[in-house]
């Protein structure tokens, strides 16, 4: 009999789990953007938010929990409840490049987060303030080498893709600039057109309007290609610096051990979102790239990006404490 109970159980068990997933989701769900507002992980997360909730059943509210290059928010997603009802807006930078750039990480988002859903990818673009005496990346270099030290870049945060777009120009020019880090790129970037900082390589979305105002000078994109935002701008590659190449894309993340039928169920309504008319106008106007590539995808993306960053971090010698 004991057998039959231990079935019993188990059967019992596998049912509530797929009632679960059937009846999932039940009440609203919460995304944590770890990035303030206004920047693109924040643009990013409002959009596939605002499409979830026309077809997932429950409303999909953003509350942003900046800090520590998306660490703050990441360490409170990993400590919710596995349940499908809090989420995370992630980075390939908090997962890729923040578990060997910060000495002590206050989670692992590898082992602490598992893979929902790849949203979106950009490339960065090296802009400056009007007052920097330099047209292009080759103005630039000049400027950094006969000025070592004394060129400020700012960053949305240490380990940031933005962060590590400034760390891999200086490592592959030998050259030498201060990083000032902000709590998000939206402050960077205030502080960047107020003259406070000289240089950044911004997400392209949050940096397009001020390039097309003409209150940034825009020098050069930060992807392996010509980005079809800026297609009359050249790349840091072909400005010079061979090798070159830093990107960044977003995805969603869930609490290690949510049940995989309730992942499905996200990453496909977010998939279904990816591809909603609205969704593709609003983020190619922006600057993304749609991906919309499921859980094993993204965690093999993930992986790609641990693999690339680490040699780069490495030589470069940055470490955040």
């Amino acid at each position: 009999m004991a057998w039959f109970r231990l079935l019993a159980c188990a059967l019992l068990s596998a049912t509530a789990v797929a009632a679960q997933a059937q009846t999932f989701p039940t009440k609203p769900i919460r995304l944590v953007c770890p990035f303030p507002p206004g920047g693109a992980v924040d643009i990013a997360s409002r959009a596939i938010a605002a499409e979830l909730s026309k077809t997932i059943g429950q409303p999909v509210s953003v509350e942003n929990k900046p800090g520590a290059g998306g660490n703050i928010g990441g360490v409170e997603v990993a400590r919710s409840a596995p349940d499908g009802y809090t989420l995370l807006m992630t980075t390939s930078g908090i997962n890729g490049i923040n578990p060997v750039l910060y000495r002590k990480m206050p989670f692992d988002p590898n082992k602490d987060l598992t893979s929902v859903v790849a949203l979106v990818s950009l490339s960065n673009v090296l802009v400056a303030h009007p007052s920097v005496k330099a047209a292009n990346v080759a103005e630039l270099l000049a400027l950094l080498k006969s000025n070592p030290g004394k060129v400020t870049f700012a960053s949305s945060g240490s380990g940031t893709s933005i962060h590590m777009s400034g760390e891999m120009f200086m490592h592959l020019t030998g050259t030498r600039m201060i990083h000032v880090p902000y709590k998000g790129s939206a402050p960077a970037i205030t502080d960047l057109l107020g003259g406070q900082v000289q240089v950044m390589f911004d997400n392209i979305p949050s940096a397009l309007p001020h390039i097309r105002s003409g209150k940034l000078r825009a020098l050069a994109t930060t992807g392996a290609k010509r980005d079809p935002a800026l297609p009359d701008l050249p790349t840091i590659a072909e400005a010079g610096v061979n090798a070159y190449e830093a990107g960044v894309w977003f995805g969603l993340a869930a609490p290690a051990g949510t049940p995989a039928d309730v992942i499905a169920k996200i990453s496909t309504e977010a998939i279904k979102g990816t591809r909603s008319p609205e969704f593709v106008k609003r983020m190619t106007e922006l600057g993304y790239v749609i991906m919309g590539q499921g859980p094993e995808q993204m965690t093999a993306m993930l992986k790609a990006e641990i693999e690339r960053w680490t040699p780069v971090i490495k030589a470069s010698g940055a470490v955040v404490e």
